[in-house]
């Protein structure tokens, strides 16, 4: 049966699921597109689908999927989609120091999967991986990176102990990547970089090199220039 009330409890339900507070207490969130949709089912991960013909788990009116759409142009399906399993850290890991916007996010991941880093780590005060922009902006690639949300204290400290050399983007750097078996690189927030606690933590300061006129570059586009010379070095 097509839902055609806004009002109706399975709607106001999903359209909860916009709130950081309910995606954590429900642990689900939601995804909106053919492509996102397609990288979630490929992950296993849908749990209903919304759209706007019996095809979908739940048929409704234009009408209540722009109410659940998140995007000003409204979209033609939405899934419910299960939060991500984490897994045991193997391999390059990227390490998030207060990352704050969520297109930043969303680039980063998406370089990440694309540069083959195994694990990306966000810290306590990082945006929240399932914000609407970070889902799309990671164009689904959220869907393919072992994320995990830490106290990065603790987590650099464990793998300095399992043999990881961690690596820190600053303004003042003086190398390059060695060709260490096992790399960390952290990134720090967009407008203060990385806090002194973590800076303390890391074994050498690096810096991309470029044209005096530019003073420095998007979080995002760090990230991922750097995250290539990660994998160009093995």
């Amino acid at each position: 049966m097509k839902i055609t009330s806004l009002q109706n409890k399975q709607i106001v339900d999903i359209n909860k699921l916009h709130q950081k507070k309910y995606r954590d207490i429900e642990n689900k969130f939601l995804v909106e597109g053919d492509h996102l949709i397609k990288e979630a089912t490929k992950a296993n991960k849908i749990i209903s689908t919304i759209g706007l013909d019996d095809s979908y788990d739940l048929e409704v009116t234009k009408e209540v999927l722009d109410k659940l759409s998140s995007q000003a142009s409204g979209t033609n399906e939405i899934a419910v989609v299960e939060k991500l399993d984490e897994r045991k850290i193997n391999g390059n890991v990227v390490i998030l120091d207060n990352i704050q916007d969520p297109g930043n996010l969303g680039t980063i991941i998406r370089s990440a999967v694309a540069f083959n880093i195994d694990t990306l780590i966000l810290s306590d005060n990082s945006v929240d991986l399932y914000n609407d922009k970070v889902i799309r902006s990671s164009e689904g690639m959220i869907f393919h990176l072992n994320i995990l949300r830490r106290k990065l204290k603790d987590v650099i400290l464990d793998l300095k102990e399992n043999g990881y050399k961690i690596y820190a983007t600053t303004v003042n750097g003086n190398g390059d990547f060695e060709n260490d078996d096992k790399i960390a690189l952290v990134i720090g927030n967009e407008g203060n970089g990385i806090s002194d606690e973590i800076l303390k933590l890391c074994d050498k300061n690096i810096t991309i090199k470029m044209n005096n006129l530019c003073e420095s570059l998007n979080a995002g586009v760090c990230a991922s220039i750097l995250m290539y010379k990660m994998g160009d070095i093995k």
